[in-house]
C-alpha cells in the first residue's frame, strides 16, 4: 500500500522527532538514538539494540568523535561517506517512511544537521543458529550444511556452491507491517524469462498486512490452488539440492525467517527424489530410487487394493487364498482401516509434541499396547496393523513431506470409496486422483510431465539415476535459455 512521502526536513531536530513518534523512542526500549557531535554539526544514530553489532558501532563512534570541522566543511556529506566513515555497506534514502523501513529491518541510520539524505549503515547482526544437518533431508554421506533462519546466511550458502557471475538474487519486502524480507535467486542465462517473469509478478501482487508464517503464507499467494493437496511448489532445506536446481533453470524463493526454500516450478516427480540417490554409486543410486518409489506407491495403494482383494477372495486363486482376514471381525474393514489410519496420525502428531527423550516411549506404547490389546479385543483383525504399518514405512520414505501428506488424503479417499462401491469405487478414485493431476500446473508448466505430455527420455532419467559424466539436458519443460549442462566456452 502506497504513502506519501516526507522527505528528510533540513533540521536535524524536526527529523528525530518525526523518527521519535514513527518508531516509539522512549517507549520501546530497544530502539535507541544517539546524539552527539562530530566537528560542531550535529549528528545522530538512530538503531535497534536487537539487531545491531555493537562493537561496530562504538568503532564508528570513536572515529567520527576524533573528527575535526575543518575535516567536514564544505560538504559534510560527501566528505564524511566518502573520506571519513570507516565502513563499507553505505547507502542512502531521502525520506523518513524509508528510514523508518530501514531501522526496523536492522541496518542504522545516521542523521546529520542540514543534510536532505539519511546514511544508512548496514550493521545488523542477526539472531541465528548454526547451519546444522536438515531433520528431513538427512543424508548417509554429503555436506552438513543446512538453511537457518536468516536469510542473508541461506544466500552465503547457495553462493558457496554457484560462483557463477550469472547468479541473481533479488530482494523484494513484502507484508506492510512484517516488512518480511525475500529473495528471489536465479541464474540469468539459465532461467526462462517467461517463468521468471510469472513468479516475480505473483510475488510482488502479494498484499496483505504480514507474513508471520514465513514461506507457507507466500506459497499459498503464489500458488493460489487453496484445495489442491498436491504441492506444486519443493522445499528444501539442502543448500546443494536448491543449487542443483538453479542449474536445472528452476527459481529458489528464500523467505527471511524461514529455513525452508522453496523451488519453482517442478512437476510430482521432483518430490520424489532425494539426494541421498547423487551421492552414491549410479547402480546403488538407481536402486534406492525404485525402493523409494516402490514405498511411495505402496503407502498410496496398498491399503485399498487389499481391501479390495479381500473382498474378492473366494475369486483369487489357491495360492492367493491367504489374503484377507480369517476370522470374525465386528466392524466392517474399511471402517478398521480408517481408524487405524487416524490412529497413526494421532500418534504421529502426538510425537510431534512429545518431549525428545518420551518420544521412543509413546511410540512403544502406540505401536505395541495399544496396537496389541485393539486386535485382542476384536477391533482390528491383525492385517489391518501389519498393512497399516507397512504404509507408515511407505510414507515416512517419501522425501517430500507435503507429497506424503498429500498421499495420505489420496490414500484415505481410494479407502474410503473402495469400502462403500468396491471395484467401482476404487476405479473412480484413481480416476478422480489422475484427471486432479493431469490438470494441475506448477506455474503453468503440466504438473505430470515427462508421462503428460510424455517425453520418454527424461521418463527414463526419472526413473534412472545417470551418471554425472554423461552429458545431459536441462528439463525441456522448463525451455531454459541453456538447454545442456556443457560450459558455456564448449559449446
Amino acid at each position: 500500500m502506497s504513502q506519501d512521502k516526507t522527505f528528510v526536513y533540513p533540521k536535524i531536530e524536526d527529523n528525530i522527532e518525526h523518527l521519535r513518534k514513527e518508531l516509539g523512542i522512549g517507549v520501546s526500549f530497544d530502539v535507541l538514538l544517539r546524539e552527539f557531535k562530530i566537528g560542531r554539526k550535529k549528528v545522530a544514530f538512530v538503531f535497534l539494540d536487537s539487531f545491531s553489532n555493537g562493537e561496530v558501532i562504538i568503532y564508528i563512534m570513536q572515529t567520527l568523535l576524533s573528527v575535526k570541522q575543518e575535516d567536514i566543511v564544505p560538504n559534510p556529506l560527501e566528505k564524511i561517506t566518502a573520506k571519513i566513515l570507516p565502513y563499507g555497506e553505505i547507502t542512502f534514502v531521502d525520506n523518513l517512511e524509508e528510514a523508518v523501513n530501514e531501522v526496523l529491518g536492522g541496518p542504522l541510520i545516521f542523521l546529520i544537521d542540514g543534510e536532505k539524505k539519511i546514511i544508512i549503515l548496514d550493521i545488523r547482526q542477526y539472531p541465528g543458529r548454526q547451519p546444522d544437518e536438515p531433520d528431513i533431508e538427512k543424508i548417509t554421506r554429503g555436506s552438513r550444511d543446512g538453511f537457518v533462519e536468516t536469510m542473508l546466511f541461506n544466500v552465503a550458502l547457495i553462493r558457496r556452491r554457484l560462483r557463477d557471475p550469472k547468479l541473481r538474487v533479488e530482494g523484494v519486502t513484502i507484508g506492510s507491517r512484517s516488512l518480511t524480507d525475500i529473495a528471489l535467486i536465479y541464474i540469468k542465462d539459465i532461467i526462462n524469462p517467461n517463468i521468471l517473469e510469472e513468479i516475480r509478478g505473483r510475488l510482488l501482487k502479494i498484499d496483505v498486512d504480514g507474513l508471520p508464517m514465513a514461506e507457507k503464507t507466500v506459497e499459498e499467494f503464489i500458488t493460489a490452488d487453496f484445495w489442491n493437496p498436491f504441492p506444486k511448489v519443493r522445499y528444501t532445506e539442502r543448500p546443494d539440492v536448491a543449487a542443483v536446481h538453479l542449474l536445472e533453470g528452476h527459481v529458489c524463493i528464500v523467505v527471511d525467517t524461514s529455513p525452508s526454500v522453496m523451488i519453482a516450478p517442478v512437476t510430482y516427480f521432483h518430490h520424489v527424489q532425494h539426494a541421498e540417490e547423487f551421492r552414491h554409486n549410479p547402480i546403488v543410486g538407481v536402486y534406492i530410487r525404485w525402493v523409494r518409489l516402490l514405498g511411495i506407491i505402496l503407502s498410496v495403494l496398498l491399503v485399498p487394493a487389499w481391501l479390495l482383494i479381500a473382498d474378492y477372495s473366494q475369486m483369487l486363486p489357491e495360492s492367493f487364498q491367504f489374503i484377507g482376514p480369517k476370522e470374525e471381525f465386528a466392524l466392517p474393514l474399511f471402517i478398521q482401516f480408517i481408524l487405524a489410519n487416524i490412529g497413526l496420525d494421532l500418534l504421529r502428531m502426538a510425537s510431534i509434541h512429545t518431549p525428545s527423550p518420551l518420544s521412543t516411549a509413546l511410540g512403544l506404547v502406540g505401536a505395541l499396547l495399544i496396537g496389541d490389546i485393539a486386535v485382542t479385543v476384536g477391533i482390528f483383525v491383525p492385517e489391518v496393523l501389519l498393512y497399516i504399518g507397512l504404509v507408515a514405512v511407505g510414507i515416512f520414505s517419501t522425501p517430500s513431506w507435503e507429497l506424503g501428506l498429500a498421499n495420505r488424503l489420496v490414500s484415505l479417499l481410494l479407502l474410503l470409496l473402495t469400502g462403500l462401491f468396491q471395484a467401482y469405487g476404487f476405479a473412480a478414485g484413481l480416476l478422480i486422483v489422475f484427471v486432479r493431476l493431469a490438470t494441475t500446473r506448477s506455474f503453468g508448466i503440466p504438473y505430470l510431465w515427462p508421462l503428460l505430455p510424455f517425453d520418454g527420455k527424461a521418463l527414463f532419467s526419472v526413473l534412472f539415476r545417470k551418471p554425472v559424466p554423461i552429458k545431459g539436458f536441462r528439463p525441456s519443460f522448463l525451455k531454459t535459455r541453456d538447454t545442456d549442462t556443457s560450459p558455456p566456452g564448449e559449446k
